[in-house]
């Protein structure tokens, strides 16, 4: 049979969405939505499992809003061609470069940051410390140190409304295109200057001989996917472990680790709540008929919220068992920057924020927004 529709409201989902999608998983879990003209995956085997069918759910999508936006970049190619770019940038992303080159970027320009804020200063989290963590660390990795994390922040966030502005807003979209002219002039100034570190990402890459256009394409879908949700998960887990004091004394006693912490709240809270595929064959899954050529999205914050999977799945516990998680994804597309982010978040901006600032508090309660990719509007706290 078909996919049954189900209706949503688009504000509401965007406020929350984990309310529909809780009832999509009980009573249709993979169902067609009509605001997003897509059919969504719902469960967390079921997309564990289809994430890796690429000969069916192909993330080749020629005219998607990414690839005609930013280019065609490997998150958008499957087998080979995908498996070649991986390896290509793996040199700039690998755990060791992340260890021996990149943490101690990180953690200087962190220093940098907390030496600005004194004891008693009420902050915006995401605004004031994990967006330019995140920048800082950004500039480094993919080689763009000709601009701000600022710059870097505005272009990734331009971007990512971009690729979801499935309504046409042409005011979204030229926002994106002012985005992605700024980086692209910022990776021919860095060329021609030779100034880019031997281990960034543009350099890498360079020197591979891929395609400028991949490059291109490559470096900009480092910066949508490496700005926005390692701010949104550093914020949003200091504000998870301030409204969870037990938790977090559990982690200042050694009882439990940051890395425990940002792998629940990345389960909990999804930065990167959806990824979508184009059904390459007509197929048939769970006696649900999908068509050649229509879009899934597999909803990677609803599999995360599965109750089948986890026991009371939206309690904030960083003493679960995160295993079964998808929060970087699945198949062959797993995050290649997942080392990365780790190590930022949890080795170096959580710790080093509650090191210098042990007491701070909420000064009121964090609100959320997105579905596609899900963080924190702002978290205000008093530093202590």
């Amino acid at each position: 049979m078909k996919p049954p529709s189900v209706e949503i409201e688009p504000t509401d989902f965007w406020n929350d969405p984990y309310p529909a999608l809780a009832e999509m998983r009980a009573s249709a879990p993979i169902c067609f939505v009509p605001q997003l003209n897509a059919t969504l995956f719902t469960k967390r085997d079921d997309i564990f499992t289809c994430e890796k069918m690429i000969d069916v759910f192909s993330s080749d999508q020629p005219g998607g809003l990414m690839t005609v936006l930013m280019g065609e970049n490997m998150m958008r190619k499957d087998g080979e061609p995908h498996l070649l770019e991986r390896k290509q940038a793996f040199p700039a992303l690998s755990p060791r470069t992340v260890r021996d080159v990149w943490k101690a970027q990180f953690e200087h320009h962190t220093a940098e940051i907390l030496d600005g804020f004194k004891s008693g200063q009420v902050i915006d989290l995401v605004t004031e410390y994990a967006m330019p963590v995140s920048g800082h660390a950004l500039r480094h990795i993919t080689g763009l140190t000709n601009i701000t994390p600022q710059e870097m922040d505005g272009a990734s966030q331009s971007m990512i409304d971009g690729v979801g502005n499935y309504a046409g807003d042409p005011d979204i979209e030229n926002r994106c295109h002012a985005a992605t002219k700024l980086l692209d002039d910022a990776i021919d100034d860095m060329l021609e200057s030779g100034t880019a570190s031997e281990t960034s990402m543009l350099n890498v890459l360079h020197q591979t001989n891929q395609p400028m256009a991949s490059i291109r394409a490559n470096i900009k879908l480092a910066i949508s996917g490496g700005q926005n949700e390692p701010r949104d998960a550093i914020a949003g887990t200091v504000s998870a472990m301030l409204s969870h004091p037990d938790q977090l004394k559990a982690i200042q006693n050694r009882e439990n680790t940051w890395q425990q912490a940002f792998e629940e709240y990345a389960r909990w809270m999804s930065p990167i709540g959806m990824s979508p595929r184009r059904v390459a064959k007509a197929f048939e899954w769970n006696g649900i008929e999908l068509e050649a050529e229509s879009r899934v999205f597999f909803m990677f914050g609803s599999a995360n919220r599965d109750e089948a999977i986890f026991n009371s799945p939206d309690q904030f516990d960083i003493t679960r068992n995160t295993a079964k998680a998808i929060s970087f994804g699945a198949g062959p597309h797993f995050c290649a920057g997942a080392a990365a982010s780790k190590t930022l978040i949890s080795e170096v901006a959580l710790p080093m924020l509650f090191e210098r600032f042990p007491n701070m508090s909420l000064v009121k309660d964090t609100q959320y927004g997105g579905w596609a990719f899900r963080g924190p509007l702002s978290t205000i706290v008093k530093l202590d």
